[in-house]
């Protein structure tokens, strides 16, 4: 019961995540839905909290979770990260985000490719 209550309280964090740092006139509604529904899903939350944390902050990510994020796509993986760095209160370091994504992203590959020799 516990560990269902800390996945749909994950899932919830992902979510407000999300929205509150897309910016409502950068994805419509459409898109953001299609965005959900082709991109996030393939990623656990704490998954996605991991990638948010470690682009966005100094966070960590585990192999599982870059293996995770390699099979969600570079285009899913770069889109995500380019809506949540076009907030106004981020946009002044949007170089340093999308620099770090791109090493989040060539770590990922490389660990994966690793994973499968």
């Amino acid at each position: 019961m516990v560990k269902l209550n800390t996945q749909l309280i994950s899932i919830f964090v992902v979510v407000v995540l999300v929205y509150a740092c897309v910016p409502a006139s950068a994805v419509e509604e459409s898109e953001a839905k299609q965005l959900w529904d082709t991109c996030l899903l393939k990623i656990t939350p704490n998954c996605a909290l991991d990638i948010i944390a470690n682009v966005f902050g100094n966070g960590t990510i585990s192999d599982l979770c870059c293996h995770d994020l390699v099979q969600e796509g570079r285009v899913c993986h770069d889109t995500l990260i380019q809506y949540i760095s076009d907030r106004p209160s981020l946009r002044a370091n949007e170089t340093q985000y999308l620099k770090k994504s791109d090493d989040v992203w060539n770590h990922c590959v490389s660990v994966s490719k690793i994973a499968k020799n």
